[in-house]
């Protein structure tokens, strides 16, 4: 126990006890003790007296029972502080231990984590994968499912034998006209229902049910058209789909559309007295120029169509112009001045009839610009007739213009055969022809213009093409050709080139066709007609040839050992007017060229015959080849060598001249090249000239 007296100065650590080891033994300290009554003051201030000896060994021994007592209480502390170092440290090993433990468990558990998110996303790519090959699989399906029907309702909706129109059939050409008709009540009647109410009033239940039986017809019309087939490639198209759909791609749909608005549901709304609401019904007007343009294809006078046409058009112009007139005067008053219309009130002119016959009067005299029409006094009555004179000017205009080259397409072809004659007249009386002469040239026209012969027919036919041409020739002259005999057995293609190459010709009473002795160039066939093998006075008659008759098919053939040769053996003239068709030598041949089996068969064909009238002289039919006709041959191929020779000429010169034009363009480009050559080099060399030292200076340099 320490005294209460006594306060501990200082302590100094002396060592380990001894017999203890160095971690459990105890720790020796060495005190300084200081008596409490001298804490208080401090080195030389301590003025007390010094204690006896009695109680310096008191002290000191009550000093070592203390300082024992201190030092174990030392010992115990410093035993519990290394304890508790110890336990923390024990604690902090503990903790990082349990720290890196935490960690490495976090780390495996996030190793695990990754490791199977990894698996449930390659999971979940398999079953994406497994579940689009399902899709996919599902889609094969579906499209197999959906072609299985297409080709079902391929099967079911096979071609249908539905009803589908030509347009260039008469079915659709009568339809044409049925629409036509509803087309011009709308054009006519709306307008004039509008402006004369007494024509609306009157008759109203007549307009209601022509009113609804022309919508009717538009209806059937919309369906008439989804039915009207078209050419593609060539053919008729008759699918239902493909002719709605082209109908209701076009424009005319939409218009029939706006033509069907049932606007006539507005008679409850307005009243009965307002038929103007019917004006959509006007868009169909197409229908009504289709029906004239193909009447006017059809029909066998196209003129006398045009001229129709355009007084229609004029009347219906005339018709709107007096509904026009008689509305603006009800706007103005009837009876406000001399240019409206008079006072209804008057029984004169309060009559249906009489309204409209003056107003038609009033719009063709102002229309046709002929005037004499009470005179305007208001502005307004001023702009109207104004108005109206333009329109009048424009259509009078378009009546003059159209009427008169109608005329003139009208007598396009007797102008034209009219100049021919005068041209005729006019060399023969320059040349001073004989009068009897003239006479006959004159008859002979008079009996083309009237039997309509004198159209030329290649003129008329060169623009068809070949194939409808030869139809035609053929529709018109085959059976002709066909009695000849020497023509009976030959091919199709032969005949149809000879038909094709057949010129009609006219001849007038007394005129030759040919005379004996003449040179035989063509064949001729009686289309219609009398002629007489006569003698050479000109008056016996041997033998009369009617329709169907032909000669001199023998010496257009040429053949060898012919006793005749390629003259003429007797004469031919015509009784009355005949019209022969002629086969030229000339055109025989190029025909036959390409066809040799033919060629020889009717040569065959002309021997027989000339052996039958013993025309034919065997021993030289049976010699070779005549020797005029290898001479004709060799002038032939000298006169094409000839032609040939100068050709090539012709092409060696202008070959050497392009030649002589491309050495020249070379030589230029040359030079010019050479010159640009050398100027780049000049400029190149120039430089480098300037900046060297001339040579003595550099002699004189190297001296230095």
């Amino acid at each position: 126990m320490l005294r209460d007296d006594l306060t501990v100065t200082s302590i100094q650590r002396c060592g380990r006890g001894p017999g203890h080891g160095s971690e459990t033994g105890h720790v020796l300290f060495s005190a300084t003790f200081q008596p409490k009554s001298c804490q208080r003051f401090s080195g030389s201030d301590c003025r007390e007296p010094a204690p006896s000896s009695d109680m310096i060994g008191l002290q000191l021994r009550s000093d070592r029972q203390c300082c024992g007592a201190l030092f174990n209480v030392n010992n115990s502390n410093n035993n519990e502080e290394e304890e508790k170092e110890k336990k923390k440290k024990k604690e902090k090993k503990e903790k990082k231990e349990k720290k890196e433990k935490k960690e490495k468990k976090d780390k495996k558990e996030k190793k695990e984590k990754k490791k199977d998110k990894e698996k449930e996303e390659k999971e979940e790519k398999e079953k994406e994968k497994e579940k689009e090959k399902e899709k996919e699989k599902e889609k094969e399906k579906e499209k197999e499912k959906e072609k299985e029907k297409e080709k079902e309702k391929a099967k079911k909706e096979e071609p249908k034998d539905i009803v589908v129109f030509d347009p260039a059939g008469n079915m659709y050409y009568n339809w044409l006209f049925v629409i036509t008709c509803p087309v011009m009540y709308n054009w006519v009647l709306i307008i004039a229902r509008a402006c004369f109410e007494e024509l609306q009033q009157e008759y109203l239940m007549y307009w209601f049910i022509i009113d609804f039986t022309s919508d009717l017809v538009y209806l059937a019309d919309m369906v008439f058209r989804t039915r009207t087939g078209y050419l593609e490639q060539g053919l008729l198209v008759k699918d239902e789909k493909k002719l709605r759909a082209r109908y209701m791609d076009s424009i005319q749909f939409k218009l029939d559309l706006v033509s069907m608005i049932p606007t006539d549901l507005l008679y409850l709304i307005v009243g009965l007295k307002y038929p103007e609401i019917r004006m959509n019904k006007l868009f169909r007007v197409n229908r009504l120029f289709e029906f004239f343009q193909r009447t006017e294809t059809r029909t066998n006078f196209p003129n006398v169509f045009r001229i129709s046409n355009l007084v229609m058009y004029i009347v219906i112009i005339i018709h709107w112009n007096a509904c026009l007139y008689y509305s603006f005067s009800k706007a103005i008053g009837f009876g406000n001045d001399r240019f409206v219309y008079p006072d209804t009130s008057d029984p004169e002119f309060g009559r249906l009839v009489r309204k409209y016959a003056y107003s038609m009067y009033w719009s063709t005299l102002t229309l046709t610009t002929i005037g004499e029409t009470p005179p305007p006094e208001k502005d307004s009555e001023y702009f109207f007739v104004v108005t109206d004179f333009l329109v009048g000017v424009l259509i009078f205009a378009t009546i003059v213009g159209n009427v008169g080259s109608m005329i003139t397409n009208m007598n396009a072809a007797r102008a034209d055969f009219q100049a021919r004659i005068d041209a005729i007249k006019q060399y023969m009386s320059f040349r001073k022809v004989s009068k009897d002469l003239e006479k006959r040239v004159i008859k002979w026209f008079d009996y083309l213009w009237t039997n309509k012969k004198a159209v030329d027919e290649r003129e008329v036919l060169k623009y068809l093409p070949d194939k409808l041409r030869a139809e035609i020739a053929i529709n018109v002259h085959l059976d002709t050709l066909k009695k000849v005999r020497i023509f009976a057995d030959c091919e199709a293609g032969l005949l149809v080139e000879l038909v094709l190459k057949l010129q009609p010709q006219v001849y007038s009473p007394g005129d030759y066709i040919c005379k004996k002795g003449d040179i035989g160039r063509e064949m001729y066939i009686i289309k219609e007609g009398k002629l007489a093998v006569v003698a050479d006075d000109g008056i016996t008659q041997f033998v009369v040839l009617s329709d169907g008759s032909y000669f001199g098919e023998i010496s257009i053939l040429n053949i060898k050992g012919s006793k005749a040769g390629n003259r003429r053996t007797a004469n031919i003239r015509s009784i009355g007017y005949s019209d022969l068709f002629c086969l030229s030598k000339d055109d025989l041949m190029e025909a036959l060229t390409e066809y040799p089996e033919a060629k020889a068969m009717l040569e065959e064909k002309g021997r027989q015959i000339l052996m039958k009238d013993n025309l034919l002289d065997l021993e030289v039919a049976k010699q070779g080849p005549d020797p005029k006709d290898m001479e004709e041959k060799v002038v032939r191929i000298g006169s094409v060598l000839e032609d040939l020779q100068t050709r090539f000429a012709r092409l060696l010169a202008q070959h050497e001249a392009v030649q002589s034009r491309l050495k020249r363009r070379v030589t230029k480009l040359e030079s010019k090249i050479t010159t640009s050559a050398g100027e780049v080099v000049s400029e190149m060399v120039q430089p480098e000239l300037d900046a060297a030292p001339p040579p003595a200076e550099e002699e004189k340099k190297d001296g230095d």
